[in-house]
């Protein structure tokens, strides 16, 4: 998630393969080889990509995937230029990206609905948008973060230059109530961390402040050159990545253990614990895993262009895709 206890940033491409996600067993003749870049450190958000890994998913798929992680907002330049096939983003970066003229594409959405929003500690009584008033906000330092907090506050008529930002802020529990009165988390790994630490937090979710914050975070991207030069390996990548998610739905503690194994260094409760309450947001109301509404991508763009958050409109339709969805 945004917000990890370890933050590991990686300056330049020649540090991907140190961080690969490998096969332990020699590397299969005839495998075509694909690299997944993610947005963070790995967590829950992950899982089905660590999964497809493990349970050799990628391989029946005639897949060789390296998992990398290269740093915090690097990622969207890494599959633009094409030094990563695949990688995991956010619809804000997507929709950013392609004003300015990147093409790059979502082609799933890791959850079903926005699990983010602003959490603070019950005892500051932060508990709407108003309070953020005259407060201090932890900032990751994201794209286009410090927009979206703007723009929200001046719908609620609050002062957003009152707000002091209090910049590279990335662990949610050594900060929040000493460095910062607020931060945006992920439910999922923060919220669930608070309620194991038995830390009361008050947590203002996005998608409940307007309709169109209720947009994809995660989503796995690709660039449109890979879309259109081979659309068989995104096919056959899908499938397995698919494949993946739905066992964590299924086999949430199963998936959970997955994890763990690449990545010793996570808390297993916490781990547990996210990966059950993700069990039940991975596909949420949606038909399958990793389906994308329309009229989610076209409430979300235009809300950002409503609010000069991009400086061009997007065509929405091509910013993301179901088709190689299985």
């Amino acid at each position: 998630m945004k917000n990890s206890s370890i933050i590991i940033l990686c300056l330049g491409l020649l540090v991907l393969g140190m961080f690969s996600c490998k096969s332990r067993k020699a590397e299969s003749p005839g495998l075509q080889k694909v690299t997944v870049t993610l947005d963070w450190t790995p967590n829950t958000n992950h899982t089905g990509l660590y999964v497809a890994h493990e349970l050799g998913y990628f391989k029946e798929a005639g897949l060789e995937v390296s998992i990398v992680q290269p740093g915090q907002n690097v990622t969207d330049q890494v599959v633009a230029s094409g030094n990563s096939q695949f990688g995991v983003s956010y619809q804000e970066n997507v929709v950013m990206a392609r004003a300015k003229g990147i093409p790059l594409v979502s082609i799933a959405a890791v959850i079903a609905h926005n699990t983010s929003g602003f959490a603070s500690l019950k005892t500051a009584n932060i508990t709407k948008v108003t309070d953020f008033a005259g407060k201090r906000y932890g900032s990751w330092d994201s794209p286009i973060e410090l927009d979206i907090l703007r723009s929200v506050m001046e719908n609620a008529k609050a002062d957003f230059s009152s707000v002091k930002v209090i910049s590279g802020i990335y662990d949610f529990f050594s900060t929040i109530g000493k460095d910062a009165d607020f931060e945006w988390i992920y439910y999922g790994w923060d919220g669930m961390a608070a309620e194991l630490k038995g830390i009361d937090i008050n947590f203002i979710p996005l998608k409940d402040l307007h309709p169109a914050l209720d947009y994809y975070t995660p989503v796995i991207i690709a660039g449109e050159s890979v879309i259109k030069d081979d659309p068989e390996l995104v096919t056959k990548f899908m499938k397995a990545v698919a494949r993946g998610y739905d066992y964590s739905i299924q086999e949430p503690d199963k998936a959970a253990e997955i994890l763990l194994k690449y990545a010793p260094e996570l808390d297993r409760d916490l781990v547990l614990r996210s990966q059950r309450y993700l069990s039940n947001h991975f596909q949420g109301d949606s038909h399958k895993w990793g389906y994308q509404k329309p009229e989610v991508w076209k409430r979300f763009s235009d809300w950002m262009y409503d609010r000069r958050l991009i400086d061009l409109s997007i065509e929405p339709d091509n910013a993301f895709t179901n088709q190689f969805l299985p």
